[in-house]
């Protein structure tokens, strides 16, 4: 069960994961009486109007169970246009947000690049939430309406792209297979219904986990993830991008730290009210569901594809070659009331033990001849 401390969802929430609850039961037994758990993972966040992405409950922010960089302060997206504005510069005017969350990354950027004269001539939104997609128009309309023209929601990838793709908290959030080492070989971890819950089961491994699990730095007993979501996700650029660079901003750890002895019992995680827990059987589609990034699979991913990889470090040291304290000290030195929160989301941003080490930035591009601003120090390449 979950900690105690989590608050009791009401009866309209729980009413609302029942019926969710019902329709994933019926897939269980349509496939048998299992299910990956990345089967489970995707139908608790993404089933249309029911999953915890598609249904009408805020999920960022203060009143909802997470706050995200750009919703802690604007100085996230202010250091981030520096390094959009050169990737813009060597190859479109173009960006592409993938997963926009309420919008507020978008405006944030739009505006800083407005600052600079440099405003891109398109600013596309790939956003499958209905929700979501509504809150980002609002947020985009309220916050820089001259620049809203220049905003499309798309649906899809486009076929092909030049410019700059930015995507924060958007891997993490790839359903993940869930995959346990153990002496007599390696099993992947599903879900079952036991006496009228979900429960874990454990089967052998089809052979494309299998032989991805061969390759890994992993000794028995271990229980971690491989997101193959991510992986070809991340492949998929290497035909669509035919110039720019791509700006992946995540949670996560190289493969000798994701994949090490001390965290043995995996990185999936879920958030409900501001509060962690790691029970993802709790409420299905209440919480969100999220795993850490395996930073070695997404370069290796694009560098298959044809990408090169362009640089990958920590948020604290990406946002300081960026100019975010050059941004906060103008900021101080206007005073007031805000220069005081402004420093406290700062010390958020970069701290170690806070997001600064535990969110890392990777850039992978084609057709980028100059080092990018974000990598131009602390570049850990050598660590993947």
């Amino acid at each position: 069960m979950p900690p105690a401390t989590l608050p009791e969802p009401s009866a309209d929430a729980r009413d609302a994961s029942a019926a969710l609850c019902i329709r994933i039961v019926e897939r269980i037994a349509d496939a048998g009486g299992w299910i990956p758990f990345a089967e489970f993972m995707d139908l608790a966040l993404h089933l249309p109007g029911l999953g915890y992405y598609a249904g009408g409950s805020r999920k960022f922010g203060e009143e909802g169970d997470f706050v995200t960089a750009p919703e802690l302060t604007p100085l996230f997206g202010q250091a981030l246009a520096t390094q959009v504005a050169q990737v813009m510069a060597m190859s479109a005017d173009e960006v592409l947000e993938v997963g926009a969350g309420s919008g507020r990354l978008a405006a944030d950027l739009l505006r800083a690049l407005d600052d600079a004269g440099v405003a891109p001539a398109r600013y596309g939104i790939l956003e499958l939430s209905g929700e979501l997609r509504a809150r980002q128009q609002e947020t985009v309309a309220r916050e820089v309406p001259h620049l809203a023209g220049r905003v499309q929601w798309l649906d899809a990838l486009p076929e092909c792209f030049s410019g700059c793709v930015v995507a924060n908290e958007l891997l993490d959030s790839m359903p993940t297979h869930v995959i346990a080492w153990r002496p007599e070989g390696v099993m992947e971890r599903g879900v079952v219904v036991a006496d009228g819950r979900f429960a874990w089961d454990e089967r052998p491994a089809p052979a494309a986990l299998a032989a991805a699990a061969a390759e890994l730095p992993v000794a028995a007993p271990l229980v971690s993830e491989i997101n193959l979501a991510s992986r070809a996700w991340t492949a998929e650029w290497g035909w669509r991008l035919e110039r720019g660079a791509l700006l992946l901003i995540d949670y996560g750890l190289p493969r000798r730290e994701f994949y090490h002895p001390q965290r043995s019992g995996g990185t999936v995680r879920c958030h409900y009210r501001h509060r962690s827990h790691d029970e993802p059987f709790w409420y299905p589609g209440l919480s969100d569901i999220t795993a850490h990034v395996e930073f070695t699979a997404i370069a290796e991913a694009g560098f298959a594809a044809g990408l090169s990889v362009l640089g990958y470090t920590n948020q604290a040291t990406f946002l300081m070659n960026c100019g975010i304290a050059e941004t906060l000290a103008r900021r101080q030195a206007s005073g007031g009331e805000g220069a005081y929160r402004a420093m406290g989301a700062a010390q958020v941003l970069l701290a170690p033990n806070e997001m600064g080490e535990l969110f890392k930035v990777i850039a992978l591009g084609r057709g980028i001849a100059d080092p990018l601003i974000g990598f131009t120090r602390g570049d850990r390449l050598a660590t993947l």
